[in-house]
């Protein structure tokens, strides 16, 4: 009962103000946690949940210069508040994308893809044939290393749960251009050797789990490499031996796409040539959208249960 579905008044343009009508927006991890009351961003309620999605531009005030109506548009940061069929917002608020682009690639580019993109970036440099291992390999993220590594030549070795269906998950991954997909079980197996035999170790590990899981993956990561946190879906902490500290000085760091985008708010280049990037990988269908299932907004509730069961590869998207 903390959601409603409501009809508001459209607020008045301002001369800075931008008219949207909102296309589709996904349900994220982070959606949820932030109407948890656990996220370090909270709105004043009551509030609007979503923080990605596309809209088109409508209207646009006369002071706004850089969009104007039939544009596409993406939230330039968190707290949009994406899960409503219109919205106007200040111009600093949005960013302008493609139109060329399938709308759920546009709907769900904002988070997922910039987060990958992102780290597999800036935290060590890597070139092609060099490998990075990740956990949560089925999230959003988690497809999305897949996909920009592949295009960059870098190799990826995927953890993933043990499920029922885990030879369709591992078909699905390997069309996706994985190169290993494993078990967290199997981290711990000598069959890990076999994969160094083709691939060098990594020098990259993306953990977005905690726990024994994220212990074991750094087992496998190169002396001096980097393990970046951007997620705790096990709500475990990072248990790391003293060892791994002292003879192999493997770096630890976290990650979180809000804070990037605040400390580049100045920098617009880099945001620019980060979506440029990625608009480019989805035209030549070398970036496609997560697993989707679509839903209209007036089914909400039952898009919310489904986006918190375990083992749903699909993301939400509501339709607006």
């Amino acid at each position: 009962s903390l959601f409603r579905l409501k009809d508001l008044e459209v607020p008045k343009l301002g001369d800075s103000d931008v008219h949207v009508k909102m296309l589709a927006a996904p349900i994220n991890p982070a959606d949820i946690n932030m109407i948890e009351g656990t996220y370090p961003l909270l709105l004043p309620l009551p509030a609007v949940g979503g923080n990605e999605g596309v809209g088109e531009v409508l209207e646009v005030g006369r002071r706004v210069t850089a969009l104007k109506p039939g544009d596409w548009v993406i939230p330039a940061d968190a707290g949009l508040g994406t899960w409503r069929t219109r919205g106007v917002f200040p111009e600093e608020m949005l960013l302008k994308v493609p139109s060329d682009i399938p709308v759920l690639c546009a709907a769900t580019l904002s988070v997922n893809p910039c987060t990958a993109f992102r780290m597999l970036a800036d935290f060590e440099s890597l070139a092609p044939g060099d490998s990075v291992i990740q956990n949560a390999a089925n999230s959003g993220v988690g497809q999305a290393v897949i996909q920009i590594a592949r295009a960059s030549g870098i190799k990826t070795i995927n953890v993933v749960r043990d499920r029922p269906d885990l030879p369709k998950l591992v078909e699905r991954l390997m069309a996706l251009g994985a190169d290993h997909v494993v078990t967290e079980e199997m981290l711990r197996k000598p069959e890990m050797k076999d994969i160094f035999k083709s691939i060098p170790r990594p020098r990259l590990a993306l953990n977005c789990v905690g726990g024994k899981s994220t212990t074991e993956m750094l087992r496998h990561l190169q002396p001096k490499g980097t393990m970046v946190t951007y997620g705790g879906m096990a709500k475990q902490p990072v248990m790391v031996p003293v060892s791994a500290f002292i003879f192999r000085d493997v770096r630890l760091r976290g990650f979180w796409m809000t804070q990037w985008r605040k400390d580049h708010a100045q920098d617009q280049g880099s945001v620019a040539g980060m979506m440029d990037a990625l608009c480019q990988l989805i035209r030549r269908g070398q970036l496609t959208a997560p697993a989707c299932t679509e839903v209209p907004l007036q089914d909400y509730r039952a898009a919310l249960e489904a986006s918190m069961k375990p083992f749903v590869s699909s993301k939400q998207i509501l339709l607006l």
